[in-house]
This record gives C-alpha cells, sequence and structure tokens, in this order.
C-alpha cells in the first residue's frame, strides 16, 4: 500500500461531530486523536503519540477538524503499509490531576505486561 495521500482514504477517524450535541457524562474540553485500544492521543505539538498520563501531552484540538487535520498530517509523516486504528474521540484536561481524560475512547480488554508494570509500579 502507497502512503496516505486523501482524507477519503482515512474513514476510520470517524463521522464529524459536534461536542456541544453529544450526551457526554461529563463535559469535553475539546476533540483528540485516539491509536485506538491504547491509552494513547496524538500529542499536538510533537505529532507523536504519548500516553494520556503523559505530563508533557498536549492533545485538546478546538474542533473535529483540527484534530482530523493532525491525524491526518501523523498518518502523511508514516510511511504506513496499513491503516492504524485513529479515530477522533471528546476529551477533557483534568486540571486537579493535571492530566487528559478520554470521555468517550478504545481501550483495550486488558493491559499488555509493560503497561501493568508502568501503571501499578509492579514487575
Amino acid at each position: 500500500m502507497s502512503r496516505m495521500n486523501h482524507a477519503t482514504e482515512t474513514p476510520f477517524l470517524g463521522d464529524p461531530f459536534q461536542l456541544e450535541a453529544l450526551p457526554l457524562p461529563r463535559p469535553a474540553d475539546g476533540y483528540a486523536v485516539q491509536y485506538l485500544g491504547r491509552d494513547q492521543l496524538l500529542d499536538k505539538q510533537q505529532a507523536i503519540f504519548l500516553p494520556i498520563r503523559h505530563p508533557a501531552l498536549r492533545a485538546l484540538h478546538e474542533s473535529f477538524a483540527a484534530a482530523r487535520q493532525a491525524a491526518l498530517d501523523w498518518l502523511h509523516t508514516q510511511n504506513v503499509t496499513s491503516l492504524p486504528a485513529l479515530a477522533i474521540v471528546p476529551a477533557a484536561f483534568d486540571k486537579v490531576s493535571e492530566r487528559h481524560i478520554l470521555i468517550y475512547g478504545v481501550l483495550p480488554e486488558a493491559l499488555e505486561d509493560w503497561e501493568v508494570v508502568q501503571v501499578t509500579g509492579g514487575r
């Protein structure tokens, strides 16, 4: 497969939505690009995926279109042979815990061994 060149080649990013129109369990602060099945969002400044608990993560976009463009830009820099599972999701930033929060995201059913070590500090 060749590198991604057109927005029409990325249907997995989802249909555009307005945060205000969603019945969210908590308010969203913006749109984020999630690597589905992972606890990672696309950082706006570094254009890399970081865990939502990473202190340097800045993932919130003001519009669906801006988040979609960030995802497309990231895809264009990758030399992909298959489409990674990305989606635009509503997210928030919790100022108390100083981290991003996925409001509706898709996480794995079980953590990988290396993720268990990161989260629990165990081995």
